[in-house]
């Protein structure tokens, strides 16, 4: 399996914003994996893999590695054997909650029988590190 890696600059289909923003987050699991970390306090890859929507383990190791390459999660090792890690959103990828804020506001508009947004959607942003 080879490993997608977040393009550089002289790589992205353009030089448009949205496309290049895209290009990072624009799967149905990236934003699903940001939601976690930001509104559910997930930290741990076993807290993320049992979130409702049953990301694949290989989907899920691939886009926790995109968003670290991309400056957007920070891995720190919790345990030493077996290795462990636990992932944090950094302040960059802390700045999504207004991203992901408009989108639940959007789906609560417009796409019948959405639920209730995460918990803690509309509060201040958690801490980065």
């Amino acid at each position: 399996m080879t490993r997608k890696k977040v393009r550089p600059p002289a790589e992205r289909r353009s030089g448009c914003p949205i496309a290049g923003t895209l290009d990072l987050l624009g799967d149905k699991w990236t934003l699903l994996v940001v939601r976690d970390l930001l509104f559910y306090g997930k930290r741990r890859f076993n807290e993320l893999q049992a979130s409702p929507e049953g990301v694949p383990t290989n989907i899920l190791t691939d886009r926790l590695r995109r968003l670290e390459e991309a400056g957007l999660v920070r891995r720190s090792r919790y345990q030493a054997r077996p290795p462990r890690y636990e992932y944090l959103l950094t302040p960059m990828g802390s700045e999504l909650i207004s991203v992901l804020r408009e989108i639940i506001a959007w789906g609560k508009r417009y796409l019948p029988g959405i639920g209730s947004p995460p918990p803690g959607a509309f509060l201040a942003p958690p801490r980065t590190s």
